[in-house]
């Protein structure tokens, strides 16, 4: 009898947590959609009529596929209606507040500046990433700094803060001088045996992967150029999420692509595992005090100071899930700000001769410092601009985690907003007659923030790696102009594509030439 009853109870149990489930999974998909849509409806924001289950996504895929199906015939920088065609046909059709549907989630495009400056500011702590973000760079970045939420992000940024502020900052300097001299030297090289035309954004990603291995793990092994390679085709594969449905389990089915990225995540984190295995032998058998001073020996001590403690928990997989994303991230966005300042000085030569000028001025035929890097004011200039035309990301994505009034709209719960950062770089509207052209004394007067200038996003959620990006490039084109002129080559094909970020389709190659002052 008492076998009769502990086995009802479990069945019991097991019928109401599948409704529970089943329930979830149907608010998650029809309810909470339906609300967030009638919401919106009775504030008069529309959009395109979404297709059942799949949303807008192919009407999104098409229109990119055929906008960037081409080459441009020139280097032009207009380049919104190629790389958001579908914000240019639904924003002349629905306005600037329009909802678009990927799969079941609704997005709210939002373009008003005064309502992203409140958005990223006074509402960042209801604001986050959405389900379908998360799981898009699961195997990615995982649950690292740039997916977290509420009470975890506010901790995480706590805890890797301190690896991006003031004298731990500068002190990464070094390696990023010592990192461009082995590139320049490599190219000085590659010139004196006859070579002239050189593929800028190769060597610039390796260039910001090499720095960020030293500041990350302290090494510039193997293991370095592996976690950078295995992780650019991590990126490749996850960038293609958008054209894979989310529904209930699709992550669990065998299919090419799912094996594909977990077969990379797996290799990733060995290689990470073996890198803090090393680590933690050192300190075992005395060899080390402690577990380092770079990031991962920083995010080491703490959770060997979190261990028997009543804090957050630091645990080994978010530990990997941030090095992962501080990899790409640290990488990533400072190589294509490169690549593009590069491509835009090669085809605006005269103001490759005045921040050449401006370098050999203030440094004096010195490698620059830190002292050195506030007086470059026109170099300041051009990346300010460079990252105005190419910003890193196309759109910059918040999720309202709960109930929010945002100017004079009600933001439901569950309502993700898309800010489309390159067309607010490039309105009209925003920096007139000439937004689509290279002018960087638009940024001589003030600086412009807002809302209106937003490459790092801004707020309390803004980028935590800005001041190191800004750093970094200030220190490599300082001494790349110090070193070479360089002329845009005839064989560059101007063609910006989206994988995550905004990257050359066919690389930025250039002619370079030894510089003498």
């Amino acid at each position: 009898m008492a076998f009769i009853i502990f086995l009802t109870t479990l069945f019991v149990i097991f019928i109401s947590s599948l409704a529970k489930i089943s329930y979830d999974t149907f608010s998650f998909y029809c309810l909470t959609p339906r609300r967030i849509r009638k919401t919106m409806e009775q504030q008069g924001v529309r959009g395109p009529k979404p297709r059942l289950l799949i949303g807008n996504i192919l009407d999104v895929v098409g229109l990119v596929a055929k906008s960037t199906a081409n080459d441009m015939s020139s280097i032009d920088h207009d380049i919104v209606d190629r790389l958001l065609p579908h914000y240019t046909i639904w924003t002349k059709q629905y306005g600037k507040r329009f909802i678009y549907w990927n799969g079941t989630e609704p997005r709210l495009c939002l373009a008003e500046t005064e309502l992203i400056k409140e958005l990223l500011g006074k509402k960042s702590s209801v604001c986050g990433r959405s389900w379908l973000q998360r799981q898009g760079t699961k195997h990615f970045i995982g649950k690292g700094l740039l997916m977290a939420n509420g009470e975890d992000w506010y901790h995480q940024r706590h805890i890797v803060a301190p690896a991006f502020m003031g004298d731990k900052l500068k002190s990464y300097a070094g390696f990023m001088v010592e990192c461009t001299n082995k590139m320049i030297q490599s190219m000085e090289t590659e010139l004196d045996s006859g070579r002239t035309e050189f593929e800028i954004a190769d060597y610039m990603k390796q260039l910001t992967a090499d720095i960020i291995s030293r500041t990350e793990f302290d090494t510039d092994s193997d293991k370095g150029n592996q976690i950078f390679h295995l992780l650019t085709l991590l990126q490749r594969l996850c960038a293609q999420a958008s054209r894979h449905l989310c529904l209930p389990g699709s992550r669990f089915v065998p299919s090419k692509y799912n094996r594909e990225i977990k077969s990379l995540k797996k290799e990733v984190e060995r290689l990470l595992m073996e890198i803090i295995e090393s680590r933690k032998d050192g300190v075992e058998i005395g060899r080390s005090s402690c577990y380092g001073s770079d990031l991962l020996g920083m995010l080491l001590n703490e959770m060997q100071q979190r261990k028997n403690s009543t804090t957050t928990t630091l645990n080994l997989q978010l530990i990997i899930d941030e090095c992962k994303t501080f990899f790409f991230a640290g990488h990533e966005t400072t190589a294509l700000l490169l690549t593009w300042t590069i491509m835009l000085l090669a085809t605006n030569p005269n103001w490759q001769h005045m921040v050449r000028a401006e370098v050999n001025q203030v440094c004096n035929a010195r490698t620059p410092s830190i002292q050195h890097l506030s007086k470059l004011t026109l170099l300041n200039m051009v990346i300010n601009e460079s990252l105005r035309l190419y910003p890193p990301a196309t759109v910059l994505p918040r999720m309202a985690l709960e109930d929010m009034k945002l100017g004079d709209m009600d933001i439901p719960k569950g309502l993700s907003i898309w800010i489309p950062v390159l067309a607010i770089h490039h309105s009209e509207e925003l920096w007139g007659k000439d937004a689509n052209q290279f002018n960087p004394n638009r940024f001589a007067a003030k600086a412009f923030g807002g809302g209106r200038f937003i490459p790092f996003a801004g707020g309390p959620r803004n980028c935590i790696g800005q001041g190191f990006a800004i750093m970094e490039a200030k220190i490599i084109l300082a001494m790349f102009l110090s070193k070479f002129s360089f002329t845009i080559s005839d064989t560059y094909r101007h063609a910006p594509v989206v994988v995550l970020t905004i990257q050359p389709k066919h690389g930025v190659q250039v002619c370079l030439t030894p510089f003498s002052s």
